[in-house]
């Protein structure tokens, strides 16, 4: 047998800590996809963002050596010979150099190539290196001279000493992005020179590090030839992709084998097929997700613990004087009826109303066995004798009436007219099993209901509307009380004090119908089916169940009385209420003689 500890304890794993858990479980996978979907379209629009601003980045860099074509001496002197250009103004040409290397603050150095001449000036730190003599620089950058671009992007490397000018430092170890700009003549389109412009990563690496919210977080920058421009990671940056890191990228699949989330985007003009790549761990991006987990997991034992303290304190204060009562109901088992056992009567609690009429129940039994005994001994007559000596129906009527009289010469009128209306409905009940005009049975029902009224104390809403022509019909007797108790069994009782009892009574095509009705709750459609099945259902088929006893047993008695054609009908008067029919047939004169004879 299992212990009230033990069900309690089942109880609340069942009903308290595995719902709890499960519904950990789903929130947490709930909260999950939609930080995760969140997470996604965040990310894309960041995406889209970035990618906007490091391509207008990149096409205002790229522009920026346009400017130069509106300098003339630059241009005749690309024309010309340096030396024999008499336009030429080198004051000139050096401050258009500087004012552009100055114009943007990432520019480390400029460098601008003359084609015919094949000489090259530096600008480094705003200073001006002196011409030096490359005649095979064309050859490093043969692809942008032979391409119909105007530019070429070099991934970033260590800033180079272009003319070996002691302007530049050995001590600068900068990592600069590359940019050759082609200088044309519009009409010819012939090339004039090569204007090359190292900058630093410090703008773009800014632009991409929006991407990032949180340290485990990585973006990267791929040009169109598989070169890493950018890197959170130092060591990766002008080196080409890892092929790990580039089988990832060309996947369809956004999440990677290790459960990361890598999202890639292709930039546009003038950043033709580079690619920005954002690579955000799973841990890092369901971190306040499993936190949140964790936090009500730690609640959830918590729960547990203080469940578990619930348990032992019910234990302690429930179980154990029901153990304790158990123990003592145990020693009077079987034939240790005699056995004194000290229970507690004291206590004020259910244990103690458990204790104090076991005791009771103890004491009567063992007189009982007693009285039993010593009548065995002296003679079962005197069993006879003593179901005799029973209080007599007819004395305890007239002993109603003699109260009754008490309370009139003590000048109490309510309690003569509730004692009149019980004497009344102890003399009818007496005559259960007779004949009884309807009027009888309307007397009776009103002294019920003036009892019903003092019971509940409240003003009670019903009509009986019966015409003079039924009142003196014989009926058998108890016919419609038990409807009427119903009505204080499904409303008064259960709180609906403003139901209306209707009982009106016609005849119609040989039959005279009774009819109980009220407007209070009603039953569905279904409970109405089920009860007419058992009502219907012959006695010796029908269940042993005693719900619904009363209507049962006035369909009996009148299908025993009248026939077929006799019962009672059922209807939920379309979810307002609920009324109860009966059907009797009109009987002929000699029959209701015959009836009137035997019923008298």
């Amino acid at each position: 047998m299992k212990s009230i500890q033990s069900r309690l304890l089942i109880m609340l794993i069942i009903f308290i800590i595995f719902p709890y858990f499960l519904s950990v479980l789903l929130i947490y996978g709930y909260t999950k996809k939609n930080v995760e979907q969140y997470e996604l379209a965040s990310s894309h629009d960041q995406m889209q963002e970035v990618s906007d601003h490091l391509e207008q980045y990149f096409h205002d860099m790229i522009q920026l050596p346009y400017i130069l074509y509106r300098n003339p001496d630059l241009f005749r002197i690309s024309n010309n010979n340096f030396e024999n250009s008499t336009y030429s103004n080198p004051l000139a040409i050096e401050k258009a150099l500087k004012t552009f290397y100055l114009m943007r603050r990432e520019i480390r150095q400029v460098r601008y190539y003359i084609a015919k001449e094949k000489n090259s000036i530096t600008v480094y730190n705003a200073m001006i290196s002196t011409r030096k003599h490359q005649p095979d620089l064309l050859n490093s950058i043969q692809n942008l001279v032979n391409s119909d671009q105007n530019f070429m992007i070099e991934p970033p490397h260590q800033i180079e000493n272009y003319n070996d000018a002691a302007i530049i430092p050995q001590s600068d170890k900068t990592m600069v992005l590359t940019i050759h700009h082609k200088v044309v003549d519009v009409l010819s389109n012939e090339l004039l020179g090569i204007i090359t412009i190292d900058i630093d990563m410090d703008e773009y690496a800014r632009i991409s590090d929006r991407l990032i919210q949180g340290g485990d977080e990585s973006v990267f920058v791929i040009d169109s030839d598989g070169f890493i421009i950018y890197a959170g990671d130092q060591d990766l940056i002008g080196k080409p992709i890892p092929a790990d890191l580039q089988s990832q990228i060309n996947k369809e699949d956004i999440y990677s084998d290790d459960g990361d989330i890598i999202l890639s985007k292709t930039l546009s003009e003038p950043l033709k097929q580079w690619k920005l790549v954002k690579i955000t761990p799973s841990e890092f991006l369901f971190n306040e997700v499993r936190q949140t987990a964790r936090t009500n997991i730690i609640v959830g034992v918590g729960v547990v613990f203080l469940g578990l303290l619930m348990v032992v304190i019910i234990s302690y204060k429930i179980t154990r004087p029901i153990k304790l009562l158990s123990r003592k109901v145990r020693r009077i088992e079987g034939e240790n009826m005699d056995v004194d056992v000290p229970f507690d009567d004291q206590r004020e609690d259910e244990i103690g109303h458990l204790e104090k009429h076991i005791k009771g129940m103890m004491d009567r039994i063992n007189l009982h066995i007693e009285r039993e005994y010593k009548l065995e001994i002296e003679n079962r007559k005197n069993q006879f004798k003593a179901l005799k000596s029973q209080v007599n129906p007819h004395f305890l009527y007239n002993s109603l009436q003699s109260i009754g009289a008490v309370a009139l010469r003590s000048n109490s009128p309510d309690v003569y007219k509730y004692v009149t209306s019980l004497s009344r409905m102890m003399r009818y009940s007496i005559r259960a099993d007779q004949w009884v005009t309807v009027r009888s049975e309307v007397d009776y029902i009103k002294a019920y209901l003036e009892l019903q009224m003092e019971r509940f104390r409240t003003r009670l809403s019903y009509s009986i509307d019966i015409d003079e022509t039924i009142l003196d019909i014989i009926v058998p007797s108890m016919i419609l009380q038990p409807l009427v108790e119903n009505f204080f069994k499904h409303c008064y009782e259960e709180g609906v004090y403003d139901a209306h009892l209707h009982i009106y009574g016609e005849i119609r095509e040989e039959h005279l119908y009774l009819v109980v009705e009220n407007n209070g709750p009603s039953i569905t459609d279904v409970e109405l089916k089920r009860l007419r099945e058992k009502i219907y259902t012959p006695g010796d088929e029908g269940t042993d169940s005693h719900e619904h006893i009363g209507l049962k047993n006035i369909h009996d008695r009148l299908v025993l009385n009248y026939g077929p054609r006799a019962g009672i009908e059922l209807d939920t008067k379309r979810g307002q209420g609920f009324s109860v029919r009966l059907m009797i047939p009109l009987l002929a004169k000699e029959d209701e003689t015959h009836e009137s004879s035997v019923g008298g």
